[in-house]
């Protein structure tokens, strides 16, 4: 597209990915009257739809025919994408790059700097009691106040990291008790992220420089522009010639004073 480069950084994946890490390791205990622990549960935490999900929970569907249907276990957690916008408050100029030095092929690499955008996930907690909820909720509230920050490795060709803020944006409750006795319950929390994400654009290979000249004049008048001589020029090489920017070198500097021009 555009310039014909096919490029992938995979910055959405990496953004579920993390996620998926931050509530991936949720625990409950249920109790016995004595306060003594009777079950410890890891809470399963799954990529699929709200709707989905309450779908497959008031309905235990048939997986194999003539055997018996199994009802789905909660409490579990789901989660999704829901929008991706464009936030010109985190904007940059542009045409500014981000480059930085390609140790295993010598050079230096580029890119154009991030293209802000915020991201929109829903996670939705449920449960088929009330109990089992509030424990889950309450492992996760302190935690954002309301945003927590992850490091991640967002542009490694570059060796950039940065902090992605996950803001919590809300938190709602609801009951799925509409029905018959005999419909199963569900419990839902269904909490509001946005996630500050960016992404950025091919990434190029720049030459190296291994020679700068420099002109200097003493007595400079703007109307001499484009005719008039330097009094001293300044040619800087590397030695050796053919130097990385990761190996050893030093700089050679030749000085041609009164330059009258070719």
């Amino acid at each position: 597209m555009f310039d014909d480069k096919i490029f992938y950084h995979n910055h959405i994946r990496k953004i579920i990915v993390c996620f998926g890490t931050l509530f991936n390791n949720i625990y409950i205990q249920r109790r016995n009257e004595d306060e003594s622990i009777a079950q410890t549960m890891l809470v399963p935490l799954s990529y699929s739809t709200k709707q989905k999900m309450i779908s497959r929970i008031q309905e235990a569907p048939e997986f194999v025919p003539g055997r018996a249907k199994y009802a789905i276990t909660l409490p579990r957690m789901g989660f999704e994408i829901t929008s991706l916008t464009y936030d010109p408050a985190r904007k940059l100029l542009p045409m500014q790059t981000v480059r930085a030095v390609n140790v295993e092929n010598p050079g230096v690499d580029f890119s154009y700097v991030s293209t802000p955008y915020n991201m929109g996930i829903s996670m939705s907690i449920y449960s088929k009691n009330q109990e089992d909820g509030m424990q889950i909720i309450e492992q996760i509230l302190p935690y954002f106040c309301p945003d927590f920050n992850i490091t991640i490795n967002e542009l490694p060709a570059l060796g950039i990291k940065r902090d992605i803020q996950f803001v919590l944006d809300s938190v709602n409750y609801s009951d799925e008790y509409a029905g018959s006795f005999d419909d199963r319950l569900a419990i839902v929390w269904d909490l509001s992220f946005t996630v500050r994400m960016n992404f950025f654009g091919y990434v190029h290979r720049a030459g190296l420089i291994r020679k700068v000249i420099e002109n200097i004049y003493n007595n400079y008048d703007e109307s001499d522009i484009g005719s008039a001589n330097p009094d001293l020029r300044i040619t800087t090489t590397p030695v050796p010639a053919d130097a990385d920017p990761s190996g050893d070198y030093t700089f050679l500097q030749e000085f041609d004073d009164l330059y009258a021009g070719e």
